[in-house]
């Protein structure tokens, strides 16, 4: 089988991904109707408008969050200098593709957040209760509307351009490959440079203060020093559940020759060890809340899984999340001949995927609509969009170059690989 091989996407292919993005267009038109039509008091009109704007933040930067993994996941290899993950490499870098698009959409939905004159969601905007508000008052050098479009609009372009760079140089190998090995070495150097260079960015953004930003400021009168890591974790073990799916679903038409059953038992492991990750953060977040008992640090829990003297609606996804998101993963690929089944990881790659995605639902919603659950219907509605739309971008991008990255200087590693 020729290793040059193309992804050429079918009209079934393109039809789901019109299909789910049709969805989550009318999804989004029937949230804005039945939200904006809503009659009450001017706090009660104000949370309907926000459950609108909650539902494209949430989905919109869950998702980039997941695509972006990708790039975080090649960068990280590439520094290791790992030679396994090179077989599906131009997988890896058809997820990462979709950064820029999704980036700019996010970037409209948290900028518009921001400059409307909603405060519900983002409570900090209200210049005049911050004047009254000690605590965010005190955090104003911070959460203000300059520091955040500064540091959204330069991530997402920074991100958009490292990632770009990344892509360029790996598809500058089949046309320019190194011919010597002080080539080799030198593109191997070059190549771990930019990686870093993307790695330090990646840290000082979704790793410190992006999350703060775009999420933990929902709730702006609490705070974790572990929430970055949490969002980190969530994000990546689903950015590797995508990956995989994609794997499967080459694999299944026949293509990714230099791709077995190996492969996949490393991406299972990943999948396993970061849904433990997961977990491991978020016992350690909620432990040394619920030890501390403060209750500046306890009104999170409270509004997600209630307390004696309060009942939480969000208690039920909150477990539901938990249970998903740990149990499932950690139960199902316990084994190692389940992370080397196509069906089972198809099914556990999907479960982490929806579960991360209630995971940010429970972020988001509780400091929203904090006395009932929102109809989630809609809210997945819209998440179709995206899911359509990242389907589009990753076809696109994988019907332009070779499946295959043969010139790589560790190819073989990749080609030889077995756990």
């Amino acid at each position: 089988m020729s290793t040059v091989e193309k992804f050429l996407p079918t009209k079934k292919y393109n039809t789901i991904a019109y299909v789910l993005m049709a969805v989550g267009l009318v999804a989004t038109i029937a949230l804005y109707i039945s939200t904006h039509g809503a009659t009450g008091s001017e706090e009660e009109v104000h949370r309907s408008h926000a459950r609108f704007w909650a539902s494209l933040l949430q989905n919109s930067v869950y998702f980039l969050l997941v695509v972006n993994a990708a790039m975080f996941f090649m960068c990280a290899t590439t520094l290791a200098w790992g030679g396994w993950q090179i077989g599906f490499s131009r997988v890896t870098e058809a997820v990462s593709s979709a950064v820029p698009v999704i980036g700019v959409i996010a970037g409209i939905i948290l900028l518009s957040i921001v400059f409307g004159d909603n405060h519900t969601i983002y409570h900090w905007t209200d210049t005049e209760h911050v004047k009254h508000d000690k605590i965010l008052n005190f955090k104003k050098g911070f959460l203000n509307k300059g520091f955040y479009v500064t540091v959204t609009v330069l991530t997402i372009v920074f991100w958009s351009f490292l990632g770009w760079k990344m892509r360029q140089r790996s598809r500058s190998l089949d046309t320019n490959p190194p011919a010597t090995v002080e080539s080799k070495k030198k593109f191997i150097w070059d190549n771990t440079v930019m990686a870093a260079l993307y790695l330090v960015v990646f840290a000082l953004t979704i790793m410190s203060s992006l999350p703060w930003l775009w999420l933990m400021s929902i709730d702006a009168h609490w705070f974790s020093t572990m929430y970055s890591w949490y969002t980190f974790a969530s994000t990546f073990v689903a950015g590797i559940a995508l990956i995989a799916l994609y794997v499967v679903f080459l694999k299944n038409n026949g293509l990714l020759p230099a791709v077995n059953q190996e492969h996949l038992h490393d991406l299972g492991k990943f999948m396993f060890a970061f849904s433990i990750f997961w977990t491991y953060l978020w016992f350690s977040q909620f432990m040394l809340i619920w030890y501390s008992n403060q209750p500046e640090e306890t009104i999170y829990f409270v509004n997600r899984i209630g307390n004696s003297a309060r009942q939480s609606p969000y208690s039920g996804i909150f477990w539901f999340m938990l249970i998903i998101n740990f149990v499932a993963p950690i139960l199902i690929f316990m084994s190692r001949d389940s992370k080397r089944n196509y069906t089972i990881v198809t099914f556990v790659a999907i479960i982490i995927i929806f579960g991360h995605w209630l995971d940010f639902y429970q972020m988001v919603f509780p400091a929203v609509s904090p006395d009932k659950v929102p109809s989630i219907i809609f809210d997945m509605g819209i998440a179709m969009f995206f899911v359509g739309l990242i389907m589009l971008l990753v076809a696109r991008t994988l019907s332009k170059y070779p499946l295959t990255v043969k010139n790589h200087p560790f190819a073989k590693e990749s080609v030889i690989h077995h756990t």
